[in-house]
């Protein structure tokens, strides 16, 4: 849609401010629903951004019940005294439609060549913009994440280390992964070309990862991924945050789903590394096809290796399966990486680096 021109009949207002028929360089795009307690510190983050050109902020509002919609146009002439665009969009329907749908709907009503994704609950530091802006200059089909960091501090810290400390190559090998996107949903900035190639984010609605959906295909599309070594978010952590909605098997099923499409298909036979909870359940949710393929778990723990065998007793085969279980240094790649990272003082990262494998070669971590 034309900046300035009045949309269809899904929103009830429109305005905006300065240079509405110049196309922006940059529109942060701000999904709100029900924000008003956090709503004043983001959008003054905006208005900080130290850009070199043409900002715009183009928030919808998600059927608000709070004073979100107040607080926003209580900004709109600070914004406009800065050379800041904006525009506000507030949804007629009755009930939210969700995250996907409300970005999707700033996006449509901005004009910007690049869109930098804002989470009405978090705060951008001064250089986010030209930061990530500069990047995507030299990479303009890349999804450009940044580093950040929690609020209140010290939330999530394992998710927070790891999601900040990818090399360039675990940015895409470690996609399959319970933490979700190697770069984090609330830092990212893309082109507008690459969004509409990708076709946008899921409006299937609450419970849904639109964010790993919108992910998956953007790598389908050969995009790259790319993260800006700086902080440049407060990535704010509270419980009524979108991931606690987002159930945990909604997940495994889209990461399964795409590994066994992805990966599996090119092996013959693997091993899974942990012979526990995480490793059975992983085996128990492969397809048939892929099940046959498994032959062996591996541990360090003593007292599943004497065990010898995991018989998988749901089975409807007679006999049942029986998987051996042996110990990780006699593991034959490929190995499917069943255990979660830094939770055992290095021993694990210490035992995986004794085999001199490759990632994404010799082995996947699905953990």
């Amino acid at each position: 849609m034309t900046a300035g021109v009045w949309p269809k009949s899904s929103h009830v207002y429109f305005y905006a401010t300065l240079l509405v028929n110049k196309m922006s360089d940059v529109s942060i795009i701000l999904p709100v629903h029900n924000a008003g307690k956090w709503l004043n510190e983001c959008v003054e983050s905006v208005f900080q951004q130290n850009f070199k050109g043409i900002l715009e902020l183009s928030a919808y509002d998600d059927c608000s019940q709070d004073n979100s919609v107040a607080i926003l146009e209580d900004w709109k002439d600070k914004l406009k005294k800065k050379n800041i665009k904006f525009s506000l969009f507030k949804g007629i329907s009755k009930t939210p439609k969700g995250v996907g749908y409300a970005r999707n709907r700033a996006v449509e009503n901005s004009s910007g060549r690049f869109l930098c994704f804002l989470d009405a609950d978090d705060v951008m530091e001064k250089e986010r913009v030209q930061a990530q802006y500069n990047a995507a200059q030299e990479n303009p089909d890349a999804l450009i994440g940044s580093g950040f960091h929690r609020d209140p501090p010290g939330s999530t810290q394992r998710y927070t280390l790891w999601a900040n400390t990818r090399t360039e190559e675990q940015l895409v090998n470690q996609i399959y992964t319970s933490h979700g996107p190697t770069v984090a949903m609330p830092t990212w900035l893309c082109s507008r070309k690459q969004f509409d190639k990708v076709g946008g984010f899921s409006e299937k609605g609450k419970g849904t990862p639109e964010d790993l959906i919108f992910f998956y295909k953007h790598l389908d599309l050969n995009g790259q991924v790319i993260r800006v070594d700086a902080d440049l978010m407060m990535y704010r952590y509270h419980p009524e945050c979108t991931t606690f909605s987002i159930a945990e098997n909604t997940i495994w099923d889209l990461r399964l789903e795409r590994f066994e499409d992805k990966v599996l298909t090119h092996w013959s036979n693997f091993t899974i590394w942990n012979a526990g909870k995480q490793g059975r359940k992983f085996y128990r949710s492969l397809t048939p096809e892929n099940k046959k393929k498994v032959i062996a778990f591996c541990d360090v723990d003593v007292k599943k290796i004497q065990k010898g065998v995991y018989i998988y007793e749901e089975s409807k085969e007679i006999p049942k399966p029986r998987i051996p279980i042996t110990h990780f240094s006699q593991a034959k790649a490929p190995i499917v990486l069943c255990v979660k990272m830094a939770l055992t003082g290095g021993s694990f990262e210490e035992n995986l680096a004794s085999l001199n494998l490759k990632e994404n070669i010799d082995y996947h971590f699905f953990s």
